[in-house]
């Protein structure tokens, strides 16, 4: 299997923020490699995607996609390791259309829990939930918060890619939209810069967004499976861009959360 592709990143910010300008791929080390890992930082990323339907022109795996480029790049600029990403989500409320694969909330919980169980025994303390599909973000919180209950001297977080700028700076081309945003113009430009060949421009179709007070499955909002307009107009450019700036922003909130002291109880 190929490896994702990796963004490039600078080395002097990467020299700044503590990484070496090279992901650290936690599935690419020996086991005694890792134990020594963690004798230098007790932290790890763990990129939560799905590979659900995103409309007529792009493939299943765009979130994961997404959301492992940027845990790549941010581990490069820390030198924070990135486990494998886990690429089931919760997906069940794109309804009928065809290709997803999803699990329940209840499943993500306890999957998460067991994972960072895992790296907890092997010495992790520090775990940031990265997130690439909006509809896992229940499931995380609730993750989340169990296993700071559970774990006296671990810190968990979890984040969207997109969580350290302010969302009114996402050049996303939607007006409204909340959550309901699916393979438009902002994810559809992002894969045009990280993963060409899984985008056929010539089949995409938009669909104007409009406000909403209530959330709804994606097949009762869009038949083509996308919300989202002007997604002729992405391009490889603009999700650069977009890119660069989701990695440098989370890779420095992360480089400094990892450093931040415990608070004492006053």
């Amino acid at each position: 299997m190929p490896e994702s592709k990796v963004p490039e990143v600078s080395r002097q910010l990467a020299a700044e923020l503590g990484g070496t300008g090279d992901p650290v791929r936690w599935e690419r080390l020996t086991a005694p490699e890792t134990s020594a890992l963690l004798t230098r930082t007790d932290a790890a990323i763990i990129p939560v995607g799905a590979t659900e339907q995103h409309g007529q022109h792009m493939a299943l795996c765009v979130d994961t996609t997404i959301v492992e480029y940027v845990a790549l790049g941010v581990s490069a600029l820390t030198g924070v390791p990135v486990v494998p990403p886990l690429a089931y989500g919760v997906s069940s409320s794109h309804g009928d259309l065809p290709g997803t694969i999803a699990v329940r909330p209840e499943t993500m919980i306890m999957l998460v829990e067991d994972v960072v169980g895992s790296l907890y025994a092997r010495g992790v303390r520090q775990f940031v939930l990265l997130n690439g599909h909006t509809w896992n973000g229940g499931a995380l919180d609730v993750s989340a918060e169990k296993l700071r209950v559970r774990f006296d001297d671990a810190r968990v977080r979890y984040l969207a890619y997109v969580t350290m700028y302010p969302g009114s700076e996402v050049d996303g081309h939607v007006t409204y939209g909340r959550g309901l945003m699916h393979a438009n113009y902002f994810e559809t430009s992002l894969m045009l810069h990280i993963d060409p060949d899984a985008v056929h421009m010539d089949r995409a179709v938009s669909l104007t967004d409009a406000d909403s007070f209530w959330d709804y499955r994606t097949d009762q909002v869009s038949r083509s499976g996308v919300w989202g307009r002007d997604i002729e107009q992405a391009t490889a450019g603009h999700g650069a861009a977009e890119a660069a700036r989701c990695v440098e922003t989370t890779a420095r909130a992360v480089a400094a959360a990892v450093r931040e002291p415990w608070p004492k109880p006053r």
